[in-house]
């Protein structure tokens, strides 16, 4: 009969997305095999991670302040505001295209059926930032899918609401595409063809 503690591994191993149980059987193995030394790094770091990264009290990225780098930035445009669903989109964003402005991170999007609402994306707080006198655009940088379609229409309806404008990515992906795995060509020219949301959009 297999360790205790070994059982315990390969069940928290499985927490991680795409890691079924053979996958997690293979990973403890492996670790306690040839990688006890990177075993102990990634248990430290992951320990130290979940005790000490929170969520910037402004946009909602994960931070180790109150208050993110890019939120805390003076060289930011605080007339753009960049909507999107999750801390990867963020960083895909930041890293194929030039924008310069500010960001709100959703932590996912409307889905009645899984229970997950505005007030799980925090909505209340997005609708803050839009009625500060700074912003001036709100893009909505969700993904093409039909949740992320449903929730970009909703917060167009917001910002129109409010009084301030809204634009969507045009995307040269299928609709069903992630962020996340669009090419940076295709991320960089989507961003810079963005669109304006209208009621008829």
């Amino acid at each position: 009969m297999s360790s205790p503690l070994l059982e315990q591994l390969i069940d928290a191993l499985r927490v991680l997305p795409g890691v079924g149980p053979k996958s997690a059987q293979r990973m403890a193995y492996h670790v306690l095999a040839r990688e006890r030394d990177g075993g102990q790094r990634l248990a430290d770091s992951l320990a130290r991670a979940v005790k000490e990264i929170d969520y910037c009290t402004q946009c909602r990225d994960f931070s180790e302040t109150e208050v993110c780098s890019i939120c805390s930035s003076a060289s930011r445009d605080s007339h753009s505001l960049c909507v999107v669903e999750t801390p990867s989109d963020r960083l895909a964003i930041e890293a194929a295209t030039g924008y310069r402005g500010k960001y709100f991170v959703l932590h996912g999007k409307l889905s009645p059926l899984d229970g997950i609402g505005p007030g799980e994306l925090g909505i209340d707080k997005l609708q803050d930032r839009m009625r500060s006198d700074e912003v001036v655009e709100v893009i909505i940088a969700t993904n093409p899918t039909i949740e992320g379609e449903a929730t970009a229409h909703y917060l167009a309806s917001i910002a129109r609401e409010i009084g301030i404008k809204a634009t969507r990515l045009a995307y040269g992906v299928p609709l069903g595409g992630e962020l996340e795995y669009i090419d940076r060509g295709t991320l960089s020219h989507a961003f810079g063809t963005r669109s304006e949301l209208t009621e008829e959009s």
